[in-house]
This record gives structure tokens, C-alpha cells and sequence, in this order.
């Protein structure tokens, strides 16, 4: 047992050591990262975009200083937890040690370095998706209640990290109903955890009730921008790609929850994932929604595997089960992280295109992976802002005033003067200090060329610039403009209460 977790602690090791590794120092943080880190400093029981878990870390990260160290260890920390959960899944299926360390060696090396490369909700999903199915492997080995309540708080908090984790619900109540496993829900404990995961869920639902439900608002509008893009046959290659390096192993998993004499009580697993699969096909999810899938299935091939090549000449298969995961996880290793220049990436484009990693989520072809691109840019804006800022609040109030949230949130993080950025996008709406009257406005604003900001915004100041812009050639808000307003006509204030009231209407359809 020592042994074990001494190789466990090993792969902790080597999990953070990889996730400090994968960025190449010329990224910054991603514009999804500053807005949660800003969430952080408006602490809440909800907001617009996702549910309030995720705020209490990035609250964390800022007692801790706000420096990149810590907004990088917590989603490594929760992709280690993931590991270490798989490993105590195999221990329940009574897996030896070799089954561990294929399920370690897949884990580790799969699509949880990239997911655990960013300050998102989605690290701690993955982790509580993968302990709620722990605590049903518990409960139907042992038949002690105390799992259906450990499950319960693992779906609460969940809910209360990102509403996906439903999906794994969903999924589970047809599979444990076409099994004999369909007996737990006559058991009175079941709802009774249940009401306490409710109890859980609530404080946010009140939230969501008392501000008109943005979250169907945010899932229509993720719906017609986002995943209208989506294709279903892409879909199902991503799922492959995930986890590369085991898929032979979950292969086998399926195979033996079906097939595997001791895996027979657990068989409402494959059905499961049938189910949960056909969910996000059938309201086009985005590929990534179904990573939290996956570590189990990984658990339980690797404890079939662990079983089939134990005696004979299939023991020496063993060494080339460990190190499929490493031979195909290289080729990834070179396209899937921001570890390479800008530069190199835009020289080597077929390398990334192959993988599909040049396709942004408006359907068309990009220089750069998304994500890549939304890691530049951020400083120089917030530099550009803060010089500025600095010149106008000599003469009184100044409002800075962002297109996205991505803006707002990378100017607060790196801000040096104290600039608290707003935007009518996404949780800013709600940020708004209008308790000041403002003297002076910065305005930033994404590139177009059918806009003239200065015509329109101009007449209510005095004196009016354009004074500079992002000019990051590899950025995606490359152009982006930054305007300067000074000397206010008139009261602003009612101009912007007048926006946010409009933008709120849309809460009401």
C-alpha cells in the first residue's frame, strides 16, 4: 500500500511539473481566465455566465497575491484530485498496481494537460463528474447510504461549479433503470440525498429566480453564436482525440462492463455513457462538455486489461500498454499546448490544421489555435489603458468602457493604477459604479470599419482621441481601438443606466 501511493505521489508530481511547463512564457492568461479571476472581487451566489464555485478560487488566488503561479495551480491541483480519484476507483475494483499505473500514465497524458492548463470551471467539473461516479461504485459495492450522500454533495457543488455536471445525472437515471441496479430507487435514502443535494443547488436558484433566470438567456445566446457551429462528426472525433493515448483501454472497459463476469453489477456504466453521449449529440454540445466522462471508463478498461494480461505471453504486453499512452500523446504534445512561438505555429500550419486546431468557433480557418490567440495582446491593452487613465483622472472621474469581457478583465488584472473596467458584456453589466459622476470616458472597442466612434461619442465631451490600439500581430483583438474622452457635457451616467436596462430586457423574452 505504501509502494502505491508513493507511485501516486509521483504522478502528482509529474502533473504539476507538466502543467508549468506547457505555456511558452510569449502567452498570457486567457480572456475566459480574467473574467473569472474578476468574479473573485464580486463575490455572489451566481452570475450571468456560470455558477459561483469558481468565484471563491479566484477570491482565493487574490488573498494568495493574484500572480499566475497560483491562478495555474488550482486547475492543476483539481486535475491531480482527478488522478488520485481514478486511482481509489481501481482500488474499489480491486485493480492491481499495474492497473493503476495505466490509468495514471492515460490520465495524465490526455486532453486534462490542456484543460488543466486554464483558470476555468471545467477543471473542478471533470474532478466531481469523476467522484460522483466514484460514490455510486462505492454505494452498489457496499450498500452504504453514506455514498448516496457523498454523491448528492459531489452533484450540489457541481451544479454550483457548472451546470454540465447534470448531464451525468441524466445519463446515469435510464442506465441504473435498464439494470437491476434500478432497485436504488426504492430505496428512501436516494431522495433523501436528493433534497440535501437540492438544499446545495438552492442559494443559486434563488439567485437565478431574483435575476430572471440569466442562465437560459446565456444558453440561447451560446446556442445561436456558439454552438450553431457545431458538427456532430466532429463531435464524436474529439471524443477520440481526448484521451488518445487510452482509448484502447476504455474500449476495453466498454467491453468488459458488458462482458467481464465481475464488472456484471456495474454495467449500468456502458449504458450510461450511451445515454450521456446521445444528450450532447442531440442538442449539439460542444466536444469538450464530455471530458468528465471518460476518467472512469479509463478505471475500469485498465482494470480488465490488468486481468487479461496477467498470465502467459500476454504479461509482456504490459510495457507497451504503459507506453502507447506517452508514443501517442508526443505528436499532441507538439500542437495541442501553447509551448511553441506564435511565429513557429504560423510557419508549421499544416501540423496544427490536421488536428483541426486552426478552426475557431465561427466556422472558419484561422494563423493561430483560438485559444492561442485569445492569450496575446492583454497587457499591452492594459498598458495603453493605464497611461491614459492616468493622464484624465488628474481632471476627475474617468469610466473605462469595454466592448467584451475579455477587455474589462485583462485591463483589471494588470492594471497598475487602480482601473476598474466595465463592460455592458457577459457579469460586467452588473458591475457598475454609478454612484460617481464621470468627467472623462476611455473607450475601447473592437475593430470595424463601419463604426466611427469618435462621430458618435464625441459630441457629449469636450475634447476627443483615438489613442492607440492593440497592435499584437498575433492577438485576436488585434486592431482593437482605445479612445479617449474628456471633459463630459453632460451627465453619463443616465446614458449608461439607459443601456443597461435595454440589454436587460433581454432577460424578459
Amino acid at each position: 500500500m505504501k509502494k502505491s501511493y508513493l507511485i501516486l505521489f509521483l504522478f502528482i508530481i509529474a502533473k504539476f511539473v507538466l502543467q508549468y511547463s506547457l505555456i511558452n512564457p510569449e502567452y498570457e492568461l486567457h480572456r475566459d481566465e480574467y473574467l473569472h479571476l474578476d468574479q473573485g472581487n464580486h463575490l455572489d451566489w451566481g452570475y450571468l455566465s456560470v455558477p459561483p464555485v469558481n468565484s471563491l478560487f479566484a477570491w482565493l488566488i487574490k488573498i494568495l497575491g493574484n500572480s499566475v503561479f497560483w491562478v495555474k495551480f488550482f486547475p492543476a491541483l483539481f486535475g491531480s484530485l482527478t488522478i488520485a480519484i481514478v486511482w481509489k476507483i481501481i482500488e474499489e475494483l480491486n485493480g492491481n498496481l499495474f492497473a493503476k499505473i495505466l490509468a495514471a500514465m492515460g490520465i495524465l497524458l490526455s486532453v486534462l494537460l490542456r484543460v488543466n492548463m486554464l483558470f476555468q470551471p471545467t477543471s473542478l467539473e471533470i474532478l466531481l463528474w469523476t467522484f460522483l461516479y466514484y460514490s455510486l461504485i462505492k454505494y452498489i459495492n457496499s450498500e452504504k447510504v453514506k455514498w448516496l450522500y457523498m454523491g448528492a454533495i459531489a452533484f450540489g457543488i457541481g451544479i454550483l461549479n457548472k451546470y454540465n455536471i447534470a448531464f451525468s445525472v441524466l445519463g446515469l437515471i435510464p442506465a441504473l433503470l435498464l439494470t437491476p441496479q434500478r432497485k436504488i430507487f426504492i430505496k428512501p435514502h436516494l431522495y433523501w440525498a436528493g433534497l440535501l443535494a437540492l438544499i446545495i443547488i438552492f442559494p443559486n436558484l434563488l439567485w437565478q429566480y431574483q435575476n430572471k433566470f440569466p442562465v437560459i438567456h446565456h444558453m440561447k445566446e451560446l446556442s445561436e453564436r456558439q454552438l450553431v457551429n457545431v458538427n456532430r462528426i466532429d463531435f464524436l472525433k474529439s471524443q477520440v482525440l481526448f484521451f488518445i493515448g487510452s482509448i484502447i483501454v476504455i474500449i476495453a472497459g466498454w467491453g468488459a462492463l458488458l462482458l467481464y463476469r465481475p464488472f456484471e453489477k456495474f454495467r449500468l456504466f456502458f449504458w450510461s455513457y450511451i445515454m450521456t453521449i446521445a444528450l450532447f449529440l442531440f442538442f449539439k454540445a460542444k466536444d469538450y462538455y464530455a471530458i468528465g466522462l471518460y476518467p472512469v471508463y479509463i478505471a475500469f478498461g485498465s482494470v480488465f486489461l490488468a486481468y487479461f494480461l496477467e498470465k502467459g505471453r500476454r504479461r509482456f504486453l504490459k510495457p507497451v500498454c504503459v507506453l502507447i499512452p506517452v508514443l501517442l500523446f508526443l505528436p499532441l504534445y507538439n500542437v495541442a499546448f501553447p509551448n511553441k512561438s506564435p511565429e513557429y505555429i504560423i510557419n508549421h500550419q499544416e501540423e496544427y490544421r490536421k488536428f483541426g486546431l486552426l478552426r475557431w468557433e465561427d466556422g472558419k480557418e484561422h494563423s493561430l489555435p483560438q485559444d492561442f490567440a485569445d492569450m496575446q495582446g492583454w497587457e499591452e491593452l492594459a498598458q495603453k489603458v493605464d497611461r491614459e487613465y492616468s493622464k484624465l483622472s488628474q481632471s476627475g472621474h474617468t469610466l473605462v468602457l469595454c466592448d467584451n469581457y475579455g477587455q474589462a478583465g485583462a485591463i483589471n488584472y494588470y492594471s497598475k493604477k487602480g482601473v476598474r473596467a466595465v463592460s455592458f458584456n457577459a457579469d460586467y453589466i452588473n458591475w457598475f459604479d454609478l454612484s460617481k459622476k464621470y468627467e472623462n470616458l476611455i473607450r475601447v472597442k473592437e475593430y470595424s470599419e463601419n463604426e466611427d466612434e469618435l462621430k458618435e461619442t464625441g459630441p457629449y465631451f469636450q475634447n476627443s482621441q483615438l489613442i492607440g490600439s492593440i497592435t499584437n500581430p498575433f492577438a485576436r483583438e488585434k486592431g482593437t481601438m482605445i479612445f479617449s474622452f474628456k471633459g463630459a457635457k453632460i451627465d453619463i451616467r443616465k446614458r449608461i443606466q439607459d443601456e443597461i436596462d435595454e440589454d436587460k430586457k433581454e432577460y424578459d423574452k
